[in-house]
């Protein structure tokens, strides 16, 4: 496997693995008690952020498989079409691109959020808006675990 493909799965990896914590340091009391964190801090936002970094990650690897390159400037946004024209050639299953898509949108929104509640600081509660980002966290991990296994897989197996 070339040293850039694998460099990307293995960030992807980095990038589930992170969430996974993330997640469990939101909802278990036991492992914030141990760690001083407040019970009411919560991280979902980070998991959702690190779930689409992971299915980035996998795209850029699968693309790079395929020696097809994005850099920057917009790296998100040319990865995302370019990954889209292999679905929209029949050559991947449509179901990931959508996936893609939707964790994509999820991190553009949360930026949106971020400059919204930046520039109106203090009028809402961080931790009851935190809160309500569980199930969006939770489908973002089954997301990325189903689409990075489906792209190493194809990767792998010379896609």
């Amino acid at each position: 496997m070339d040293i850039k493909v694998k460099g990307y799965l293995d960030r992807a990896e980095n990038e589930l693995v992170l969430a996974n914590a993330n997640f469990s340091l939101s909802t278990e009391k036991e492992i914030k008690t141990r760690l001083g964190i407040s019970i009411n801090k919560t991280f979902f936002n980070n998991v959702i952020s690190e779930s689409y970094y992971a299915i980035f990650y996998s795209a850029k690897a699968f693309l790079i498989s395929l020696n097809i390159g994005t850099s920057p400037p917009e790296e998100h946004k040319k990865t995302y079409e370019e990954f889209k024209k292999i679905v929209e050639s029949r050559k991947l299953d449509r179901q990931l691109a959508e996936i893609y898509e939707e964790e994509s949108n999820k991190a553009e929104n949360l930026l949106k959020i971020f400059f919204y509640e930046k520039r109106n600081r203090g009028r809402f509660t961080y931790n009851i808006n935190a809160n309500a980002n569980k199930p969006f966290a939770e489908q973002s991990i089954r997301n990325a675990k189903f689409f990075c296994s489906t792209i190493k897989y194809l990767i792998e197996n010379n896609n």
